[in-house]
């Protein structure tokens, strides 16, 4: 096991990772819009003379999908990352929600700095995309020859958004929550084993899910002039009672529903509301959008029902008709700990590491791993750990921490994958691992 390890790192290189990971970051892949990536994936593998193909769903949105074919029947392996940035890189739609201002970091462009590549999704998820790269094209030209197919998958779509207008084929309105992988599954794909490789330096064997929902906060439309003469309601001041209600009450439903690895997290994540135009009004109505996560002992509709169930007493104490429409849901999922991937991921990941591997808790992060399991791939998640400091030795907040990658830990990130491939593909993996 030792040498071929050997021989497939040996394979690896500081300037093929670098370059693949400022290949990925230079080339913009907003959720709805990553086929020009996917083409560039394709093609930098068929150019390694690796089978490979652009699976496209539309006109402008698509997966890469390459694969080493086995020479004997063997269980076959999915390497996957998804390929669509958090932000989309235009200012038009990042600002001012996702900052004040276009930072260098919210930008697809590469920027090195030592072992440190800044750009917009540099370390989530497009680091992670260009570990699966390296790893399948340090396996094909090791010349190691797996009994099993193994395929890596670059995904469209993995982040939790909608359709975003004037980004994407016009009409599309399911362009995120999992479509890339639901579609390489669906589509011919659909391996024995998954390992998907997104942040965290830790392996994983469950995932909450998610629940959308909007909140409408009812009120009076009215004018200012009549204020004082009319019936008054301002729906945007009570929909920060509610929101606020609601903030509290997620930290307790989160404590009481967690499970196993999960702590299931909730957030008012955008109010929408009033007439910019005319200042001079109140509106009709509010809406609140909410994230509420879940465990594998939730549904989204008992989720749901909870909600409603926690907002129908808040209208009855705030005299307010407050409704609640689920408009997007995505199950929680769990891989069986002692199923062969997650052995295998783990007994890599602590060669790799050094240390006995212990499971991180209270975990309220979703990825595609969801959508995997949902279409029956036993799935493991591993990843790279958040860069502690930036270029400049500035703390990191939430947004440079997707924006930001250390090459060396990406090195480890390609050894840990290489490792897991090679445990479920020996002959005698299920008894080894």
């Amino acid at each position: 096991m030792s040498a071929a390890v050997a021989r497939v790192m040996r394979q690896v290189t500081g300037e093929d990772l670098l370059a693949a990971i400022t290949g990925i970051v230079d080339i913009p892949s907003p959720t709805g819009a990553e086929g020009e990536l996917a083409s560039w994936i394709a093609a930098r593998l068929a150019r390694d003379r690796v089978e490979s193909q652009v699976q496209w769903i539309d006109g402008r949105q698509a997966n890469a999908v390459a694969v080493l074919r086995g020479s004997s029947g063997g269980a076959s392996t999915l390497l996957y990352a998804p390929l669509d940035t958090f932000t989309t890189g235009d200012p038009a739609w990042d600002v001012p929600g996702a900052a004040p201002r276009m930072r260098p970091d919210m930008l697809p462009r590469a920027v090195v700095s030592g072992d440190l590549v800044q750009g917009l999704g540099a370390g989530n998820p497009k680091g992670h995309a260009a570990c699966v790269l390296v790893a399948l094209e340090a396996l094909a030209a090791s010349g190691i020859e797996p009994s099993g197919d193994v395929v890596a998958g670059f995904g469209a779509g993995g982040m939790p958004a909608f359709a975003v207008e004037g980004i994407g084929t016009p009409g599309r309105a399911n362009t995120g929550h999992g479509v890339g992988a639901a579609f390489l599954a669906e589509r011919g794909f659909t391996t024995d084993h998954a390992v998907i490789a997104k942040p965290g330096w830790n392996v994983s064997h469950e995932e909450v899910g998610l629940v959308w929902l909007d909140i409408t906060v009812p009120g009076e439309h009215t004018y200012v002039g009549s204020r004082h003469r009319m019936p008054y309601r301002n729906a945007v001041a009570l929909s920060g009672v509610v929101a606020n209600r609601l903030e509290d009450w997620f930290e307790e439903y989160a404590a009481r529903h967690e499970h196993g690895t999960m702590r299931p997290q909730g957030v008012v994540s955008s109010v929408a509301g009033g007439l910019g135009h005319l200042a001079a009004s109140t509106p009709a109505t509010v809406r609140l959008r909410v994230d509420v996560r879940l465990t594998t002992r939730q549904t989204p509709a008992t989720v749901t029902r909870e909600v409603r169930a926690f907002v129908a007493a808040m209208g009855r104490d705030l005299g307010a008709d407050l409704r609640v429409e689920q408009i997007a849901a995505v199950p929680a999922s769990h891989t069986d700990p002692g199923s062969p991937v997650v052995r295998a991921a783990v007994r890599a990941w602590e060669a790799v590491a050094g240390v006995r591997h212990r499971p991180i808790r209270e975990n309220s992060g979703a990825t595609d791993a969801n959508v995997l399991r949902m279409r029956g791939i036993p799935t493991a998640r591993v990843g790279m750990p958040k860069v502690p400091r930036g270029p400049a030795g500035e703390s990191v907040d939430y947004t440079l921490g997707m924006n930001l990658v250390d090459v060396r830990e990406a090195r480890r990130l390609v050894e840990v994958l290489v490792r897991t491939v090679l445990l479920l593909d020996a002959p005698s993996a299920a008894k080894a691992i």
